[in-house]
């Protein structure tokens, strides 16, 4: 973490409302991006990540270790999302890259498959336990390592790659199955 980004968490966690609102600007589309890929609705992404500022800003002094700023905040939209899901009776979510172009409708065969795949993707992430899909997209799509995942998510190190094994294998089978019929 540079200096200045640790300095600005501090003044934030000393009620410096400027600072905080330069981690807002500096992490908004990170939350949205999060938030969105995990509930797959633009406008309940939205609330999500304005909720996740809110608590964040609230529970910012309690913070105990600067450098864990950005997967406190994620372990934060991570759990409104979850919260966001049960409230709505969802139990499945919808595969969604981070930086997906508007696709060029260059060629309609070339489409067709790439939907194809999409929805084919999205069916086989919707027979994964929510577990298992939240720990896939923290890592696969988000990034993070296992020992972030872990913090974010408040399990032990074990599980998480344990959670993303399984729940990789559980695609590869799902995603292959319609190969077998061919």
């Amino acid at each position: 973490m540079d200096q200045e980004l640790f300095q600005l968490i501090q003044q934030a966690k000393r009620g410096n409302q400027d600072a905080f609102s330069e981690l807002v600007k500096k992490y908004k589309g990170q939350v949205f991006r999060h938030a969105y890929a995990m509930v797959n609705d633009r406008m309940e992404a939205e609330d999500i990540a304005q909720e996740a500022f809110v608590k964040a800003y609230f529970y910012l002094p309690k913070l105990g270790k600067e450098y864990a700023f950005v997967s406190w905040l994620t372990r934060i939209v991570t759990n409104l999302c979850h919260d966001s899901l049960k409230r709505q009776n969802k139990k499945k979510m919808i595969f969604q890259t981070e930086n997906e172009a508007p696709h060029q409708l260059s060629n309609p065969k070339s489409d067709m498959e790439h939907t194809q795949l999409k929805l084919t993707i999205n069916e086989a992430l919707q027979k994964l336990s929510e577990e298992q899909r939240t720990a896939l997209i923290l890592r696969d799509m988000r990034g993070y390592s296992y020992s972030e995942i872990a913090d974010i998510l408040n399990i032990p190190l074990g599980t998480v790659k344990s959670r993303i094994n399984i729940a990789r294998a559980s695609l590869k089978r799902e995603m292959t199955r319609g190969d077998e019929h061919a």
